[in-house]
């Protein structure tokens, strides 16, 4: 396909631009890494489920090739790491006193500060 950009008057002539098509329902993938994947992709998503990378970045067909494999992978590598689970936290004791205290003090700092006015 044509890409726009530089090339000067060698773009109208070359097909440079590159369209990578990857169906997410076929790929040899786990059910929660493809949902990640379509997350992670977007709009660059279709209604049929392909991923769809567009690469013009460069003025050579073979690079702008190697350019959207890199991103797919890229992609792909992203969406097999698992997001690690949140272990929830609770502030400790004095944690807790330290900001009702501070609180408290600000509180003071403010009412004085109307009474004056």
């Amino acid at each position: 396909m044509r890409a726009p950009g530089p090339g000067g008057q060698n773009v109208n002539k070359v097909a440079t631009a590159v369209q990578l098509r990857y169906d997410i329902a076929h790929a040899n993938l786990p059910a929660d890494a493809k949902r990640r994947l379509a997350l992670l992709a977007g709009s660059m998503m279709t209604r049929d489920g392909e991923l769809v990378i567009q690469a013009n970045r460069y003025r050579s067909q073979i690079r702008n090739r190697d350019d959207a494999r890199s991103r797919l992978v890229e992609l792909l590598r992203k969406a097999s790491v698992r997001p690690r689970a949140r272990i929830a936290t609770v502030p400790s004791a004095a944690a807790r006193e330290r900001r009702l205290t501070t609180k408290h003090r600000r509180g003071l700092l403010k009412r004085e500060r109307r009474i004056l006015e």
